[in-house]
């Protein structure tokens, strides 16, 4: 089901692919959850259950913060491989916040199957994956920061259901 739209915060459908990437942008979404799911007739999937920001919101005075629409989301890569990557943590802040994430040039046999960069702020992946989906799982709501707590966003799931 596709149907899900928020007028309010911007979010025209509740399943995104890769033929959205354009218009998509994954900046400062934080990750809950990262799941590898092993398949019986193909290649393994890469699950990330974060939160996206679908828009920022300006502060208006007396406000100097912005706020954010966010929406819990589950951004599946399907068919999965070369997965490689870096965790740099210091400390005791162990949060993976999304960068950028990246559709890289493929110049080899495989020019059909995308090679992918989720470059995090201490953090980087980097893999081959045939495409993907993003499921936002509940509608977007105004928060004061760009992360949801775990009772807003039901905990962590890899639902693959956009809400309706």
């Amino acid at each position: 089901m596709n149907s899900g739209s928020h007028q309010e915060s911007g979010l025209e459908k509740s399943v995104w692919s890769e033929a959205d990437f354009e218009e998509m942008g994954w900046h400062d979404a934080t990750i809950h959850g990262v799941s590898v799911q092993q398949t019986d007739d193909t290649l393994p999937r890469l699950l990330l259950d974060l939160d996206y920001i679908v828009r920022w919101v300006h502060p208006v005075r007396p406000a100097k913060s912005f706020s954010f629409w966010v929406a819990p989301a589950t951004l599946v890569f399907e068919e999965v491989w070369d997965l490689e990557g870096d965790l740099g943590f210091k400390g005791t802040h162990l949060e993976l916040e999304i960068d950028d994430v990246h559709r890289l040039a493929v110049d080899d046999e495989w020019r059909d199957v995308s090679r992918w960069h989720v470059q995090g702020h201490a953090f980087d992946l980097k893999f081959r994956a045939s495409g993907f989906r993003q499921y936002f799982r509940d509608a977007p709501r105004l928060a004061s920061g760009p992360a949801l707590s775990a009772a807003e966003r039901g905990g962590c799931r890899f639902t693959e259901v956009g809400f309706a």
